[in-house]
């Protein structure tokens, strides 16, 4: 490899992670929405030129994350509460067909990993460990997404799970929930060791179906809140 490849290739690694820094914050919500995001100041907290920053921004306009306005600059839009019910309205269309194929095409060593994962989930839901929980969580569904074998589900999926990771840290720090959130992904994985597709597919539905409800009513009771 040359070093203007070489280059070429840091270059490209620096943008990704300065975009996916970025990405993440907004998600999180370090940044809220309204807030300026400032080339010169995030170019000195990331220690990078502004050229990766102004980048990044600009694909952030793409994903309708941030809105470039006069006289203004880069402000972040976020998610809004609609773009998490349509998320959730669509994961539960299509997730029950990504758990019904991988239960018809898990191999082996997904179905460890997927046992493992809900080991330690019960560990942590003991423990009431939220950012354990949520990255527990993030890994059931990642490993039924690829061993769904779809490429296009596992693209999709992947980033509404993405997407809606502060709300789904929203809802596992509900009372309850996180227990529940465990119950359901034991009983998917039975239905997947007892190679029962049908009911791993309803059993899923049903597992977003909750935590659709259960979210919806965080945000309404946080609405009512704000205005009281």
């Amino acid at each position: 490899m040359s070093n203007m490849e070489h280059k070429g290739l840091e270059i490209n690694s620096l943008r990704a992670k300065v975009f996916n820094k970025l990405q993440n914050d907004i998600l999180d919500g370090k940044y809220k929405p309204g807030d300026s995001l400032i080339e010169t100041k995030l170019a000195k907290e990331l220690g990078v030129s502004r050229t990766p920053i102004r980048e990044a921004i600009k694909q952030l306009e793409l994903e309708e994350l941030v809105q470039t306005i006069p006289n203004k600059g880069a402000v972040v839009t976020g998610i809004s509460h609609q773009d998490i019910e349509d998320i959730y309205t669509i994961r539960t269309m299509i997730e029950g067909l990504a758990t019904r194929l991988a239960a018809e095409k898990m191999t082996p060593e997904e179905l460890e990993q997927l046992k493992e994962v809900i080991e330690l989930e019960e560990f942590y839901t003991n423990k009431c460990s939220t950012p354990h929980l949520l990255d527990l969580d993030s890994r059931f569904h990642e490993i039924i997404y690829k061993a769904s074998k779809s490429r296009p589900l596992l693209w999709t999926l992947r980033s509404f799970h993405h997407f809606a990771q502060r709300a789904r840290s929203t809802s596992l720090s509900t009372p309850g929930r996180a227990r529940q959130s465990f119950t359901e992904h034991k009983a998917i994985l039975q239905a997947i060791l007892d190679k029962d597709p049908d009911k791993a597919e309803k059993l899923a539905i049903k597992h977003i179906k909750k935590a659709s409800s259960n979210l919806l009513k965080q945000m309404e009771n946080s609405d009512t809140l704000k205005t009281e």
